[in-house]
């Protein structure tokens, strides 16, 4: 049997057990057990395409190449350590009083669900599976927002479910015409929906029909992104869903996400012969930096904050893959993984400091650094390492992305520059407060689950100073498979 259906089958038979036990004490335990069992399966799944090359499973309805290899690991290792800093984060949310048992059953069940649903949209060959997975993560985390079932995260959820469930609708539409587009060539039924058969045929598609397509495809997926002027929900999820859920939100659904805005490209691009697709990614993904860096000066809720900063940095993403080649794509790619294990690790340390203040206010948190030295240095180099300090992995992503930004685009690199000036600005003023300020809080009953978070930070500084070879080559390759 292929670990691929071990991948698949870990969170759903985890989500399945802990619909029944996820309020028992050691539901915390279970929903790390199977989120290990993940990684592990993932881990396999890594060493199966190493060995092999790409893997068709289940008459080609699953597909996994280089692109999408590691961001399955990416997804599973993140899934994981987030679960281990869900169990003290828990505790103290129960001892609050904020979690009951049945809403404690029910983050436990949609966080496995949330996990399939994100691998099985990163895996599938269907881009119509691919959209049915977009639209079941979009479900789950509406419940996941929602679950503690105060008027702020019901309007959050109300919110997330209406943007979203409009921006899925077009990415509906768009598929449909995708599906008109091939069915011309290679007939009727689900085949024409597989991507790697598409691929093949992506210079004969009907370029009106695959125009049009596209921009229903980017606008749709691209509203799950996060990117403006589509990002309204982004912030309200953040602000008013469990810290857990802000971190696998920022750390994996919007990668997710542009994951098949990219998929898409591969296609438009081979079909339209021009650059109507990279426009588009690079005209949203700028603005989307710049909004989101000058939004970041008016927030005074820490996870609000953060949550722009996830909008700067997929801006900057699309950016990159919108100008496409080699050194833009890699250096894509690397964004997405630093991003990810970095802004994570932020969201963890941001839960902890919050559950100490009793506010999500910055006002309100103060002297992180002496309240808990673990947590304030988490945050301070979290917050250092996300502005692309050096010789964290961000820095070295980012000054690839504007050297290369300065060669083909020389006119979005002022831009550019003066929006993370401006984004570093706003957020190193309201850290710094944070962690070195004064306070009289007490610290937590419980200890918080802190070895994640210097997990993340090691692994974005490895990044940064060395690229073992092996992930190198797997940048490497799936730049070439997006092309120019």
């Amino acid at each position: 049997m292929s670990p691929l259906f071990l991948v698949l089958g870990f969170p759903l038979l985890g989500s399945m057990a802990l619909a029944f036990f996820g309020h028992r004490p050691f539901a915390r335990t279970l929903n790390m057990i199977f989120s290990l069992g993940t990684l592990v399966a993932a881990g396999a799944l890594t060493m199966e395409v190493i060995a092999r090359g790409p893997v068709w499973v289940w008459d080609q309805e699953f597909f996994i190449d280089p692109l999408n290899v590691f961001m399955v690991t990416l997804t599973a290792f993140v899934g994981w350590t987030t679960s281990i800093f869900s169990s003290p984060y828990m505790r103290v949310e129960i001892a609050q009083g904020k979690m009951t048992p049945a809403r404690l059953r029910l983050y436990h069940s949609m966080y496995q669900l949330f996990s399939f649903t994100m691998l099985l949209a990163l895996m599938t060959n269907n881009l119509g599976i691919l959209w049915v997975a977009m639209e079941a993560a979009t479900l789950t985390t509406v419940l996941l927002v929602s679950v503690y079932r105060s008027a702020a995260s019901l309007e959050a959820a109300w919110k997330y479910f209406i943007l979203c469930g409009v921006g899925i609708a077009q990415a509906l539409f768009g598929t449909v015409l995708l599906y008109m587009a091939a069915g011309k060539l290679v007939g009727s039924g689900s085949d024409a929906l597989l991507w790697t058969h598409l691929e093949t045929i992506k210079g004969t598609l009907d370029p009106h029909i695959m125009g049009l397509a596209f921009a229903f495809l980017f606008i749709g997926y691209g509203t799950k992104v996060g990117l403006a002027p589509l990002h309204n929900w982004l912030p309200d999820a953040h602000a008013e869903g469990p810290t857990p859920v802000s971190a696998v939100l920022s750390g994996l659904l919007l990668n997710v996400a542009l994951y098949a805005i990219l998929r898409c490209k591969v296609l438009a691009d081979g079909a339209l012969h021009n650059h109507l697709a990279s426009q588009l990614m690079m005209g949203f993904g700028l603005l989307s930096v710049v909004m989101a860096a000058l939004f970041l000066w008016r927030q005074k809720d820490v996870k609000r904050l953060f949550a722009y900063s996830s909008i700067e940095h997929m801006g900057l993403i699309t950016f990159a893959f919108g100008m496409g080649g080699p050194v833009a794509n890699f250096a894509g790619l690397l964004h997405m993984t630093v991003h990810s294990l970095i802004k994570s690790a932020i969201f963890f340390t941001v839960g902890h400091a919050t559950q100490k203040a009793g506010t999500q206010l910055m006002e309100g948190i103060r002297g992180l650094i002496t309240v808990n030295p673990t947590v304030g240095w988490g945050m301070l180099l979290g917050a250092l390492a996300i502005l692309g300090l050096p010789p964290f992995g961000v820095f070295a992503s980012e000054f690839l992305i504007l050297t290369t930004a300065m060669r083909e685009q020389a006119w979005a690199t002022p831009f550019l520059l003066l929006a993370l000036g401006i984004a570093f600005a706003a957020v190193f003023a309201r850290v710094q407060p944070m962690v070195f300020g004064e306070t009289s809080v007490k610290t937590l009953p419980h200890p918080p689950a802190l070895v994640p978070v210097f997990v993340h930070l090691g692994l974005g500084l490895l990044l940064g100073l060395y690229i073992p070879p092996y992930l190198s080559t797997w940048y490497a390759q799936a730049a070439r498979l997006l092309g120019n």
